[in-house]
């Protein structure tokens, strides 16, 4: 590090320079390599190598999302209710907790894995226009793509959160000048994975799924592009991935610099933190990897509030257009 401050490069880089909007420069200058040498946390690391995976995503793969996701979201931990109450802006998500045939609450889906199902769903359910979507091997590909081990553990709860979301029923409130539009239903007609647990190995997986009528068709509706290398940047933080869906929704739709308070952001983001300051000091390492995975963002941070900017978004709205991808290189 001692060399590097010789040879006038900077001392340190990472997560301070992702909230200041200012790490996608320091790694093209230093490069890769350089700019993890003079990363001093694990969070510096992880904030170098988002910024250098999604610079260097030659493919610029989409992925989407139901827009409501980017007003509120799953819990980001195993709760203990049978129903899940979420408000944003002005959307309420609603998750109440299937039960098995004798009767047992089987939970609501949380984490980052759950968030990774539901975007392999929604992705290729926009791509194919279908409501059917193929497992197998494609979700298997896709996951370990993601950086989810699917072997052990990393199958268990792959299982464990299909069965939730399977299971589970939602309300999407939207509350609006014309009065309150409702979307009650479900993410898919039938379970992703069998019932009974006959092994541990991907072939259980079911060949294809179809997705509830009622979300796919409000999904084709509304749906909201991300780019795949940023949530594979992401790997692990479902809050990171919140904070970048919420992101890359409100953004590009800004005409004028937008102060949200941190507060605001707790009420949104921030199940399972009692205390504000606690959700602060996660919420801030999160952002940081979030507008690491997101170059394009314009957001500055201070100690009351963010202040969002009109930004690009960081994947056209109706798709991968041609060419998207070295415009936003070059951007």
């Amino acid at each position: 590090m001692n060399e590097l401050a010789d040879a006038g490069w900077p001392i340190s880089v990472g997560s301070e320079d992702a909230l200041e909007g200012r790490l996608l420069g320091k790694v093209e200058r230093l490069g890769r390599q350089r700019a993890l040498e003079a990363a001093q946390t694990s969070l510096d690391r992880r904030c170098v190598e988002a910024a250098h995976l999604v610079m260097a995503d030659e493919q610029g793969a989409p992925g989407y999302v139901h827009a409501g996701f980017a007003m509120t979201a799953l819990p980001h931990k195993r709760v203990d209710q049978a129903e899940w109450v979420r408000d944003g802006a002005d959307v309420r998500l609603r998750i109440e907790s299937g039960k098995t045939h004798a009767g047992s609450v089987v939970g609501i889906p949380y984490g980052y894995v759950a968030r990774l199902i539901l975007l392999y769903l929604q992705t290729e359910a926009i791509k194919t226009r279908s409501r059917e979507v193929e497992l197998g091997r494609s979700m298997h590909s896709w996951l370990k793509a993601m950086g989810l081990n699917s072997g052990g553990k990393g199958y268990e709860a792959v299982r464990e959160q299909s069965r939730r979301l399977s299971m589970c029923r939602l309300t999407f409130y939207r509350i609006s000048e014309n009065g309150e539009a409702v979307l009650n239903g479900s993410f898919v007609r039938e379970a992703i994975l069998p019932a009974r647990d006959t092994g541990s190995q991907m072939s259980l997986w079911r060949e294809t799924v179809l997705l509830d009528e009622v979300f796919f068709e409000s999904l084709i509706r509304h749906p909201l592009p991300v780019r795949e290398a940023a949530i594979r940047a992401m790997s692990g933080r479902s809050m990171a991935i919140d904070l970048y869906i919420w992101l890359a929704y409100r953004l590009h739709h800004l005409e004028r610099p937008t102060r949200v308070p941190w507060p605001a952001l707790h009420r949104q983001f921030g199940s399972g933190f009692t205390h504000a300051r606690q959700f602060k000091a996660h919420a801030r390492e999160a952002l940081a990897l979030a507008l690491a995975s997101y170059p394009e963002a314009r957001v500055q941070v201070d100690d009351e509030a963010l202040t969002l900017m009109p930004s690009p978004a960081p994947m056209p709205e109706r798709g991968r257009l041609p060419g998207a991808a070295a415009k936003l290189r070059a951007a």
